[in-house]
């Protein structure tokens, strides 16, 4: 198991392709921080993404309104890129019925292929807030972050809070790693596996923003993607976290359970 999931983190990070997802998302605060740093203008109170305006009270908020401005489109696509290449990228190559053949078995490589889209989305995220509170350092200093309920919060304290910031963006991004896995396994195209994850996404959202559909709300996966504000809240709002954390976890319940069910009956050997 161990030799199986080092050697797939190592195939993962070795394409250029994953660099290539990881630079897009690291351009995300390069391009924040330098438009603002350039213009020489305080923004004006709700300008621009969420926490745009407090970029200049302290560089750190540079990450949070990256990872703001990526949620929605750009981390969603290079995570259903991963997870919808897991499996249909190895059957397209014909590479999976030899990783099948050897003792390695169809249910562990399902958990490999599941934690290496795990273990990116973690990359990616790491990226953006790693990069953004950096840069933002650098170009506009670090004071006492202001939190969304008025107090403040020193250096320390704000690192962690950025920490749990990611941690909720990681959460919320299971159910779509769910839903590319399983469509992986359904299917040896994986561009038509990415295509269907993505497209997962955006229709989420977009239901998401129908008033009359408000009962289906719950049930999306992007419901509570932008609740990370929470965590800048003093005392933190453990709530959305929570409801986050269990309709994600339900999410892979139920999709991990049919990707498994498809990929241990699958025939890939003949």
């Amino acid at each position: 198991m161990t030799a199986l999931l080092t050697s797939e983190l190592r195939t993962l990070f070795r394409r250029r392709r994953t660099w290539a997802m990881l630079t897009v998302l690291a351009a995300a605060p390069v391009l924040l921080a330098v438009a603002l740093w350039l213009s020489g203008d305080e923004p004006a109170p709700g300008e621009g993404p969420p926490f745009f305006d407090r970029i200049t009270q302290s560089g750190l908020f540079v990450s949070v309104a990256a990872l703001a401005l990526s949620i929605p489109f750009f981390l969603p696509v290079t995570v259903a890129v991963v997870a919808g290449d897991s499996l249909a990228g190895e059957a397209s190559l014909g590479t999976l019925r030899y990783l099948l053949v050897a003792p390695a078995g169809r249910s562990r490589l399902l958990l490999v292929k599941a934690v290496a889209a795990l273990a990116f989305a973690v990359a990616g995220i790491g990226t953006i807030l790693v990069v953004g509170a950096g840069l933002g350092t650098v170009l506009f200093g670090v004071g006492p972050v202001p939190t969304l309920s008025g107090s403040t919060l020193g250096v320390a304290g704000s690192s962690g809070r950025i920490a749990l910031v990611g941690l909720y963006a990681l959460v919320s991004l299971l159910g779509l790693m769910a839903v590319g896995i399983l469509v992986s396994t359904l299917t040896d195209v994986p561009v038509g596996a990415m295509a269907a994850t993505v497209i997962a996404a955006i229709a989420s959202q977009i239901l998401g923003s129908i008033p009359q559909l408000d009962w289906l709300h719950p049930w999306l996966p992007t419901r509570y993607w932008f609740g990370f504000a929470d965590m800048l809240r003093d005392p933190i709002a453990w709530g959305q976290l929570q409801d986050s954390l269990v309709l994600q976890l339900g999410y892979v319940a139920v999709l991990g359970s049919l990707a498994w069910a498809r990929f241990t009956t699958k025939d890939v050997l003949s």
